[in-house]
């Protein structure tokens, strides 16, 4: 996983990337230009020729947030597994995200182009 916005708040427990064992969906329909993308995985790191791979163009974000009239939209495809939940980044990752779309604290969501 590499992070794109280390200053969102969501993202400020992450190191610079991170290797991390999940479960990953690919977006259907994804738009950079909808979202702001947080963090992605290195798209070294996957065969983009494996038979379930869809998105050809290696953008795979792993965690966005967005404005949504006045609320606020937080996504990650990250914890599908057990001990992703162990993992004190991921725990700091959501808490973060919460206080975020709580407006508890703020971090900027207009997309990156």
């Amino acid at each position: 996983v590499l992070v794109e916005d280390a200053e969102f708040p969501a993202m400020q427990s992450f190191p610079a990337s991170l290797v991390l064992r999940d479960e990953h969906y690919q977006l259907k329909d994804f738009s950079r230009s909808k979202v702001r993308v947080l963090a992605r995985l290195d798209p070294g790191s996957v065969d983009l020729k494996a038979p379930l791979i869809h998105r050809k163009d290696g953008d795979f974000p792993v965690a966005w947030a967005k404005s949504h009239g006045k609320g606020r939209v937080f996504y990650s495809t990250l914890g599908h597994l057990p001990e992703s939940w162990d993992n004190q980044v991921i725990q700091r990752m959501y808490f973060e995200a919460i206080r975020w779309a709580l407006r508890l604290t703020d971090g900027d969501a207009t997309p990156v182009r």
